[in-house]
This record gives C-alpha cells, sequence and structure tokens, in this order.
C-alpha cells in the first residue's frame, strides 16, 4: 500500500496546489493594497480639510487687512483735500496782499469836522441823576 500511496501523491495536480495557494495570497495582497489606499485617502482629506481651514483664516485676516488699508486711504484722501483747501486758501490771501497797497500817513485824508456838543438842561440832568439813584436803592438791601 505505501507504493499506491506514493503513487497517488504524485498522481494529485501540483498545479491546484499552487493555485489555491496563489489565490490566497493575491487576496491578502488586495486586502493590504486596499488597506493602504484607504489610509492615503483618509489622510488626503484630513489634509484637505486642515489647508482649507487654514487658508479660509489667512483670507480673513487679508480681508480685515485690506479694510484697514481701505479706510486709511479714504482717511488721507479727505486729510489731502483738506490740507489742499488750507493752502489755497492761505495762497489766496498772500496774493491778497500784493494787491492791496499798505498806506502810509501821506494817504490818509484828515477831514475837520467838528462834532457839535449838546447842550443839556441842568435841572433835567439832576431829575436824571436823582431817578438813577432811587432805582439803585430800590435793589440794595439793608443790614
Amino acid at each position: 500500500m505505501s507504493i499506491f500511496e506514493n503513487e497517488n501523491t504524485y498522481n494529485k495536480n501540483p498545479y491546484k496546489i499552487n493555485q489555491i495557494n496563489s489565490n490566497n495570497l493575491f487576496l491578502f495582497n488586495l486586502k493590504f493594497f486596499h488597506k493602504i489606499f484607504d489610509s492615503i485617502n483618509s489622510s488626503l482629506i484630513i489634509l484637505i480639510f486642515i489647508l482649507s481651514f487654514i487658508s479660509f483664516n489667512s483670507q480673513r485676516k487679508w480681508t480685515n487687512i485690506y479694510r484697514d488699508i481701505a479706510k486709511t486711504r479714504l482717511h488721507n484722501n479727505n486729510l489731502i483735500d483738506y490740507i489742499s483747501k488750507t493752502e489755497q486758501f492761505y495762497i489766496n490771501e498772500i496774493e491778497s496782499l500784493n494787491i492791496f497797497k499798505k498806506t502810509t500817513p501821506r494817504d490818509l485824508i484828515y477831514l475837520h469836522k467838528q462834532i457839535p456838543k449838546q447842550k443839556k438842561n441842568k435841572f433835567l440832568k439832576i431829575i436824571k441823576y436823582i431817578q438813577d439813584g432811587l432805582k439803585d436803592s430800590k435793589y440794595q438791601r439793608g443790614y
């Protein structure tokens, strides 16, 4: 029997055994590659999310900086307008100084006009003085 058994072992197809081992190895390799690709995909997704949040944050900072720069430029334009108006005013004043002639005492004309003095009645003056005294005493308080 031992001879027959040996013959039976030789009659078995050795390719089938290799084929089964090869299929198992292929399935193992396929699962391994799937795990690698899954981990790479998940790490890429996480990396994309992290970078997008970083880019949103930097975009927000640049937007704030640009808004501040725009406000500063607006204030500077207003200051430039005020400065130009002030300069124009002073230039006009300087030009007007050249237009007007500075006078000297020889240029003045003296008019000799006598102002008439009003004559006051001494009686009316005394009555007015008494009335003013009574008005002042009206608001005074005694001790």
